[in-house]
């Protein structure tokens, strides 16, 4: 099943909010349960796990970016 909705991160220019990239994480999360819950996987179907693991990680490494980002404007 390819579903067109998982496919990029925002537009940088976007800015997006953590609780929006918390919850677009937790799309990609859900998705590849239900990747792992099956027995095997078609070839599509593994080329999207390997993206959404790419995706999540970038949205993470976005989030801890946020995250310090907000910290340091905090300490000033």
């Amino acid at each position: 099943m390819q579903t067109a909705k998982y496919t990029e991160l925002p537009n940088a220019g976007s800015h997006p909010s953590l609780q929006q990239l918390a919850q677009e994480h937790s799309l990609y999360d859900r998705r590849l349960d239900m990747l792992r819950a099956k027995m095997f996987l078609s070839e599509p179907e593994k080329l999207e796990e390997i993206r959404l693991k790419k995706l999540k990680l970038s949205i993470k490494d976005e989030m801890e970016r946020l995250r310090r980002v907000e910290m340091s404007q905090a300490e000033h």
